[in-house]
């Protein structure tokens, strides 16, 4: 199935979570959580998505650690958003809230953005 949500004037939140459980296949009768269904989502506007709280762009931190000591990298939201663009944000919001484990990368490849 062939899903289209539209972000425009969209919370952050209600736009990824609405997007996981597209991916995962709760919205079917047949859902079982552990297959990965035949659902490819598409986010178009990302640009246009809303952030409540403006403060959301500099309090919010990115972690990525490359498993070195002192490998510990930090980034904004707003660096994130200037150098990736929104749809690495939304990218990441929905990879949070899917399940951790070998499902989740091959979720992930259903997902596209679009700014």
């Amino acid at each position: 199935m062939e899903y289209t949500v539209d972000a425009t004037n969209k919370s952050l939140g209600r736009v990824a979570t609405e997007v996981a459980s597209l991916l995962m296949g709760k919205n079917t009768t047949s859902f079982v959580r552990n297959e990965t269904p035949n659902a490819k989502v598409t986010i178009v506007n990302a640009s246009k998505i809303t952030i409540p709280n403006q403060n959301k762009l500099l309090e919010k931190t990115y972690n990525s650690f490359s498993g070195y000591p002192g490998g510990l990298k930090q980034s904004t939201m707003a660096h994130v958003v200037s150098t990736k663009g929104y749809s690495e944000v939304l990218r990441q919001a929905v990879k949070g809230m899917l399940p951790k484990n070998r499902l989740q990368t091959t979720l992930m490849k259903n997902l596209k953005v679009s700014e």
